[in-house]
């Protein structure tokens, strides 16, 4: 398969997120709490999100995730309980966006590892996943994710 990868360079990027640790089979319950929580507490004030929902994965042990997930916000907001002020830093990043169902990005997970060792960039160990519809509005195979991996200056 012939993947788009490439490189943006972005800014901070202010978010409201809840950090958990799960396994891969909770994840999409975790990811529906977590983010209708987060809309409850934007609304609450008045306040929309910036772009798509994301997950940020801090490893890849698939019983003991340790995910971020959230939303990027227009400016700092205050926190609430399990909702923190975070945000995602500034700095070159690759990307790819993946169409289909979840289960199959692991072969964009592979090229773009591939991709960024043959290009001399070195990847921070953080990727995060940017959801731009979900699997309650479209078919599996209309998914469209971008995959982003923080990468060192």
């Amino acid at each position: 398969m012939n993947f788009k990868i490439e490189i943006e360079k972005t800014p901070t990027q202010p978010v409201l997120s809840i950090k958990k640790v799960t396994s891969v089979d909770n994840l999409p319950q975790e990811c529906g709490r977590a983010y209708l929580m987060i809309l409850e507490r934007l609304k609450e004030l008045g306040e929309e999100p910036a772009d798509a929902p994301f997950a940020i994965y801090y490893n890849m042990d698939m019983e003991n995730l340790q995910v971020e997930l959230g939303f990027p916000v227009s400016k700092a907001l205050p926190e609430k309980g399990d909702i923190k002020a975070n945000e995602i830093p500034a700095g070159k990043k690759a990307t790819c966006m993946h169409k289909g169902p979840y289960k199959d990005s692991e072969a964009v997970y592979n090229a773009m590892t591939k991709w960024i060792e043959e290009n001399g960039y070195e990847p921070t160990g953080v990727v995060y996943e940017v959801y731009y519809n979900s699997p309650m509005d479209v078919p599996e195979s209309e998914l469209l994710t971008k995959i982003v991996f923080l990468l060192k200056d």
